[in-house]
């Protein structure tokens, strides 16, 4: 899709007699509605603009929320639908049914006199396309990344317009449709980190995979699922949480990888005295596990969060292929205390020069990795020839990093998770997967029970179901 100005893309929305709506917009100004004003033709689309800035004004049109904020998912919603029922009941006995109605809105906060405050947004849309089709929705959560408040509103202004003018002329390809949101916009001044879609103009599309461009793309650096598959923003539900993140392949879900989860959380909990359900627990996969033959399979990703959601678990997909830039994304969300659950194996890769991509070295990386609230659990592992378990204590490091992993170990911030079931450590995923897709007899036993349900029930992973 070739790129269109700004300016035109509100022209063209402003020129088009089927179009008609409202722009509401809280904490850094009417920057979106700007745009249509001054590309001309307005009154033909503009039906009202407003700022409710104040938080009385606010709430005595809107309603108050719950949790005391103004910068929510909750408020840009409750913001968009009320604005569009008003466009309803105020103007479609006099607009016709040919009327494509929309609202727009956000509300965000943009950087402060200070510089002190953390610069996001919600930003929403509602419209109908057609008289008889369920109303459509797009809500977005963005990070403003420029230094200055002008520029941050400048940046809101011009993906404001591509939202509207988008929504309006879908694109057929998930590239293309978060493409478009950044369209006139240079790198680095804005993070799309939550896409949420509702209604028949999104009937064709997944928000899963939508969000999964985001990563793909370079828009965000992780994205989180909650079990049932419905998209999370990390920022509220990690927020001063303790925290436990399970990195794996999970192709498939191995009972290898519950043993992880399970027993990673009761040593996690009984090491800081916590209740269980009070630590959220995650699946994490990394981008670089996802890779099949040189790019992200959406199917592949798509059946792994199924099955992983299918054991009852959060995913986390992540860009991080190095453990220590997660342990520094995490801590953003001032975690109270953090778990990183992985195998004995992959630990001892981290001591390899090629892990380390920060100018500091191996030191820098060791430092954000093992911060005070951090532990690491290990699962261990046998020598190929079954001889000998690798675990915390004997993990096979190069001479010069012993001292440092000595160091590591005193500190107790990498153990063992206690109680493993050692009986079940040969089970490997790709293993597994070379069964399920020849259609091996056995691989059932090899993976838990929702999880081997839910493959032959679908015929995930290539499964030949006929063979069933």
């Amino acid at each position: 899709m070739k790129n269109i100005s700004t300016r035109k893309k509100a022209l063209e929305i402003n020129l088009n007699p089927h179009l008609y709506g409202t722009f509401a917009e809280i904490g850094a100004g009417q920057e979106v509605a700007r745009w249509f004003f001054k590309a001309g033709g307005a009154s033909g689309t503009i039906a009202k603009s407003i700022s409710a800035y104040d938080m009385i004004f606010s709430d005595s049109i809107y309603g108050q929320e719950e949790s005391g904020r103004y910068v929510c998912e909750s408020r840009v919603n409750k913001m968009i639908n009320y604005e569009y029922d008003l466009l309803e009941s105020r103007l479609r006995s006099h607009r016709g049914d040919d009327c494509e109605f929309f609202s727009f809105a956000n509300t965000v906060a943009a950087r402060n006199y200070h510089l002190t405050n953390e610069s996001h947004g919600w930003i929403g849309l509602k419209y109908k396309r057609k008289g008889d089709e369920e109303c459509s929705s797009i809500v977005l959560h963005v990070r403003m990344l420029d230094v200055h408040n002008q520029d941050q509103q400048d940046t809101l202004g011009l993906i404001g317009v591509n939202l509207v003018y988008h929504c309006f002329h879908l694109p057929s390809r998930l590239e293309e449709c978060v493409d478009s949101l950044l369209e006139n916009i240079a790198s680095k001044r804005i993070e799309i980190n939550y896409v949420k879609t509702t209604g028949d103009q999104f009937s064709n599309w997944d928000d899963r995979l939508i969000n999964l461009q985001l990563v793909k793309q370079g828009l965000t650096p992780a994205i989180l699922f909650d079990r049932h598959g419905e998209i999370l923003l990390c920022s509220e539900r990690l927020y001063k949480k303790n925290i436990m993140v399970v990195r794996g392949s999970y192709r498939p879900p191995t009972l290898v990888n519950l043993e992880m989860i399970n027993k990673g959380l009761s040593s996690f909990a009984k090491d800081h005295q916590l209740k269980e359900s009070n630590i959220e627990c995650m699946a994490e996969i990394t981008t670089g596990n996802l890779t099949t033959d040189g790019d992200l399979s959406n199917e592949d990703f798509l059946t792994r969060v199924q099955l992983i959601n299918a054991l009852g678990q959060n995913v986390l997909i992540t860009n991080f292929k190095k453990y220590y830039n997660l342990t520094r994304f995490l801590s953003g969300f001032k975690a109270k205390n953090m778990a990183i659950v992985l195998g004995a194996y992959n630990f001892s890769q981290i001591f390899k020069d090629e892990y380390v991509e920060n100018e500091g070295g191996i030191l820098e990386a060791f430092g954000h990795l093992f911060r005070k609230n951090v532990n690491v659990y290990l699962m261990p592992y046998f020598s190929d020839d079954g001889s000998v378990m690798y675990q915390s204590s004997n993990i096979e490091c190069p001479k010069g990093f012993l001292p440092l992993l000595d160091y590591i170990r005193s500190l107790g911030q990498v153990k063992d998770i206690e109680g493993v079931d050692t009986s079940i450590l040969h089970i490997y995923s790709r293993k597994v997967l070379e069964m399920i897709i020849s259609g091996k007899k056995g691989w059932e036993e090899l993976v838990p029970d929702s999880v081997a349900e839910t493959i032959n029930e679908e015929c995930l992973f290539g499964h030949p179901c006929e063979l069933n």
